[in-house]
């Protein structure tokens, strides 16, 4: 298990075979079926993948939330009043649109939750606490969808602070990625074990407040947090190809946003994808997706082909 530098850092970086050899001989709980329910569109992910750096990286969080329930009960001790149930353990997951941080969400949800003790882990993803559309379009930033101020971001500071207070039942709201809006559906989640938050802004920094004071931001409640990452230009291709799929696949539903885009020829779709990309995406992952990675505390390096090339680790 070689450092990929050896000058002083408050990181370890571990290049993907060192990583893999942290897992040992521990057991891949899931099959080849299991795994292509939460495989994204577009990745490459294998079994082989899930061996060498995921199971790692929940071992490792299982590590850190049996670590976090002992202190739990010291602390519970220390102070006179013991609870017997702690908060949940919360773990943010970051990174750019098409980087396939959803994938490394629901994968990290079920290798936890197949876990030993088969802990009960729950899935939000702050899609959901996005303004409505036509909330968006009063405002006149319907175009910056996924950025900072297209987000009730009180709404979701409410949540997860109550996650965080120990409320017996917390609600979400629930995103349509087929009509490209919020619903009037609702995630319940009853005091679960460990709950995943996903999104594109879940390391931003906290914002002020009106009179100048510091504010809270959703990150200061987390107990882990991952940031998936990559070059620029591997994202950007990745985020054309996942356009020309969903141009085939979720764009030819009758009832999607999108589906003007379906009769596009292959000529129009790129051109479209890479507008969408070079006016939006890019200037949301340059000015406020990027600027949060030093934030994570783990970091997933992906190459060109999807792959995890290496792995970055805050030192505690």
């Amino acid at each position: 298990m070689v450092s990929m530098s050896r000058e002083l850092s408050p990181y370890v970086e571990l290049e993907r075979d060192a990583w893999a050899a942290l897992a040992g001989d521990a057991p891949l709980p899931l099959t080849d079926g299991e795994l292509a329910q939460v495989r994204g569109m577009g990745e490459e992910l294998d079994l082989e993948e899930v061996r060498q750096v995921y199971l790692p990286l929940t071992e490792l969080m299982a590590m850190r939330i049996r670590a976090a329930a002992g202190l739990h009960r010291a602390t519970e001790k220390f102070l006179g009043n013991p609870q017997p149930q702690r908060t949940p353990y919360v773990i943010g997951v970051g990174g750019s649109v098409a980087v396939g941080k959803s994938t490394a969400a629901r994968l990290i949800r079920e290798l936890l939750a197949h876990g030993p003790g088969q802990p009960t882990v729950e899935l939000v993803t702050t899609d959901g606490f996005l303004l409505p559309n036509a909330e968006l379009e009063r405002r006149g930033i319907l175009d910056r969808k996924g950025f900072p101020e297209s987000y009730d971001r009180k709404a979701l500071l409410r949540f997860i602070m109550s996650v965080k207070s120990g409320a017996e039942t917390v609600e979400a709201p629930v995103y349509s990625h087929l009509t490209y809006d919020v619903t009037d559906e609702v995630v319940r989640l009853n005091r679960p074990d460990i709950v995943i938050v996903e999104g594109l802004n879940v390391l931003a920094p906290a914002k002020k407040r009106g009179d100048g004071s510091p504010g809270l931001a959703i990150s200061d409640f987390f107990d882990f947090s991952v940031y998936v990452d990559a070059r620029n230009r591997d994202i950007k291709r990745w985020y054309i190809e996942r356009f020309l799929d969903l141009r085939r696949t979720a764009f030819a539903d009758p009832d999607s946003y999108f589906h003007r885009y379906a009769d596009y020829s292959d000529a129009e779709a790129v051109a479209r994808a890479e507008w969408l990309w070079d006016t939006i995406n890019w200037p949301n992952l340059r000015e406020n997706i990027t600027t949060t990675r030093g934030r994570a505390d783990l970091v997933l390096r992906k190459d060109a082909n999807h792959s995890i090339k290496w792995v970055r680790l805050r030192k505690m």
